[in-house]
């Protein structure tokens, strides 16, 4: 109980880092873009939460944002994943849906998941700008535009500081939105 009262106190030092996130998902809604989200098991949940936020409402009744959770097609995922590797299900989803100016977001509780960073590694190509969401780092950290890093390597502790912040980005993506994105 301590442990995730304490980190609670410390994420005071990522606001910067949450609002860097939310200013270009802000930027990118503005321009006609639409914002992917990935991530696997309980990040996987947390990308089709926020697809869901985005395209129905968060708390404010509003026309709907372009959110896309890229776990959720199980013939995609099953068919990259026998037919090149786990490693690609992402990647190959960004390609695809993706265009220039959009903005992947992967979570990551480790910040090594490999089929986050391939798909981060295929944004950045695309011209398509990223937000990693992860515990103390790992290989995101310097690969994405934007790290929110949770200041703890205990994987409950980061999947519980995550949904807060998920929810910091929805309501801070959603008071733009009130002014029309």
């Amino acid at each position: 109980m301590r442990e995730g009262l304490g980190l609670y106190g410390r994420l005071e030092g990522i606001v910067p880092d949450i609002e860097k996130a939310a200013a270009l998902m802000i930027g990118c809604l503005r321009a006609g873009g639409k914002v992917m989200f990935a991530g696997n098991g309980g990040s996987a949940a947390d990308a089709q939460h926020m697809a869901a936020e985005f395209v129905n409402r968060f708390r404010k009744e509003r026309a709907p944002l372009a959110g896309l959770a890229l776990t959720t097609d199980t013939s995609v995922l099953t068919s990259i994943s026998n037919d090149y590797s786990f490693e690609e299900i992402f990647a190959k989803q960004v390609v695809a849906l993706g265009r220039k100016g959009d903005v992947f977001v992967g979570i990551s509780t480790s910040g090594n998941s490999p089929n986050i960073v391939k798909a981060v590694q295929a944004a950045r190509e695309a011209g398509i700008s990223s937000v990693g969401l992860m515990g103390k780092g790992g290989a995101l950290k310097d690969l994405v535009d934007c790290s929110i890093c949770v200041p703890s390597s205990s994987t409950p502790r980061v999947q519980e500081a995550h949904l807060l912040i998920e929810h910091i980005l929805c309501e801070l993506v959603e008071d733009a939105a009130g002014g029309s994105i």
